[in-house]
């Protein structure tokens, strides 16, 4: 049984109320969070009209203020913040939607001052916008907004979208807004992105910065601007509606040829059931100038041939693609598409394959992500020369994965690195090779044999004999 000293409700509800209202006043002395808590709960108990009215009154305090909110101040902000959204959501929108609607759009209208006020690195705080924005879509629909109404104010709110906090809201207000009210907000972007640009007198231009081809002028960012935003906002409601032509339409000619963009639209086409166009806009891509194809666009390749009935081809592709890259997720896809045994042969010949590959480290990084950790000790054992120790990002971590189930392996790698600072003279990197060498001492008595590597003692003589002049080495404790 718990003491009656324990902090927990049934124990504080014996203080009575009188005396629990004097504590939490008295708790909530110089916490202007508290307090605001408590004004909240006290609102409650007059409904929820006090409470928008308490909602109301705070985002408009926090619209108007103007001091830089500091990286110490970013939890507490966020938290009042939140309590703010919530109560919206919990309280008010369960009692009056219309009202909760209204409230969350005061909300979202903050973000401008908070962002403005803030680092733009505060991800917390664009987390909660985006909630923000989920939460106006169940609102609206509770409410019963009127479609053309509520596309208006999605219409609005992406013009004033300078910080992202509005990035998700099309795909929100989709249930809410339906086919009609998708086409309302679709016939305003389009008007919106067909505008003529208002281009002040050469001697009114604000000049932005400066390019290749001279002065960039405020009004042409602006008008990108504009230009990208209705576009960005045209293909979201395309996917909304399914229809990957309106998606492609809203694309650049020549952005068309980009890898990125050639996958996005293939993506599209496959569910359409439109394989053909896809493998014709994939292979239309402009690779120039990369040295390796993104991943993304060969799975959509690979995709497209199966697709198509080409499942030799696009067996015979992804291997090539594993080939180049080693990335596993290729090799995933392709034994996942295999007759059972098959697989067991292909990965035999992948594990083969990687064994002879070029650079050796690559090749570790595969057999440790797949993972494969004895094929990784058996290459460290077969390629021991070819590891280079300043790798130590990659070094590091194999050992400490290999350490416990192959000793001897994890010992070459933490040699490697210790060669490495020891032979290049690398001084600030001595600490770590110290630390290496106690770590392969205490790995030597789980080796029960060395093979070919020289054991733990004699392999430290050799280093004093190489390295005795690295005195700022050995007087480190190992």
């Amino acid at each position: 049984m718990a003491a009656k000293t324990t902090l927990n409700a049934k124990n504080l509800e014996a203080l009575g109320a009188q005396r629990l209202a004097e504590l939490l006043i008295e708790i909530s002395m110089g916490s202007a969070a508290h307090k605001r808590r408590l004004r909240m709960e006290l609102a409650g108990n007059q409904g929820s009209a006090e409470v928008a009215r308490e909602v109301r009154k705070r985002l408009a305090s926090i619209a108007r203020a103007s001091s830089f909110i500091e990286w110490h101040k970013v939890k507490a902000v966020n938290a009042d913040l939140e309590t703010q959204r919530s109560t919206i959501v919990t309280v008010v929108a369960a009692d009056d939607p219309k009202e909760a609607f209204d409230l969350i759009w005061q909300f979202l209208a903050v973000a401008h001052t908070i962002f403005e006020r803030s680092n733009s690195g505060d991800s917390v705080f664009i987390e909660t916008f985006h909630q923000a924005c989920a939460d106006a879509g169940v609102i609206a629909s509770a409410a019963g907004i009127g479609i053309d109404a509520l596309a208006d104010r999605v219409f609005n709110a992406l013009q004033d979208n300078n910080h992202g906090q509005y990035d998700p809201l099309i795909a929100e207000m989709v249930p809410a807004l339906g086919k009609d009210g998708l086409e309302h907000l679709k016939s305003l972007l389009v008007q919106w992105s067909k505008e003529a640009e208002e281009k002040p007198d050469d001697a009114d231009r604000e000049v932005f910065g400066w390019g290749g081809n001279g002065p960039i002028y405020r009004d042409e960012i602006e008008a990108n601007h504009r230009q990208m935003t209705a576009r960005i906002a045209l293909q979201e409601i395309a996917d909304a509606q399914n229809d990957v032509d309106a998606f492609i339409a809203q694309q650049p000619e020549e952005t068309l040829r980009a890898p990125t963009i050639a996958t996005e639209i293939a993506d599209r086409l496959l569910l359409a059931g439109r394989a053909e166009e896809a493998l014709k806009i994939l292979d239309g891509a402009d690779h120039r100038g990369r040295f390796e194809l993104p991943f993304e666009w060969q799975r959509a390749r690979v995709e497209a041939l199966s697709a198509l009935g080409r499942g030799e081809e696009a067996q015979a592709y992804q291997w090539q693609c594993f080939e180049q890259s080693l990335d596993g997720e290729h090799l995933r896809a392709l034994l996942r598409r295999l007759p059972d045994f098959d697989d067991i042969e292909a990965e035999e010949k992948a594990f083969a394959f990687v064994h002879g590959f070029p650079d050796v480290h690559r090749a570790l990084a595969f057999f440790l992500t797949w993972p494969a950790l004895a094929e990784a000790a058996k290459l460290i054992s077969n390629r021991q020369a070819d590891l280079d120790g300043n790798l130590y990002e990659l070094m590091t971590p194999a050992a400490e994965i290999l350490q416990e189930k192959h000793p001897l392996a994890a010992t070459m790698l933490l040699r490697a690195m210790i060669g490495f600072a020891l032979d290049y003279g690398r001084s600030s990197r001595y600490k770590h090779a110290a630390r290496h060498l106690a770590e392969c001492a205490s790995l030597a008595p789980h080796i029960d044999d060395f093979g070919s590597v020289r054991p733990h003692d004699a392999y430290v003589v050799e280093l004093k004999r190489k390295h005795a002049n690295k005195h700022g080495f050995w007087s480190l404790p190992r």
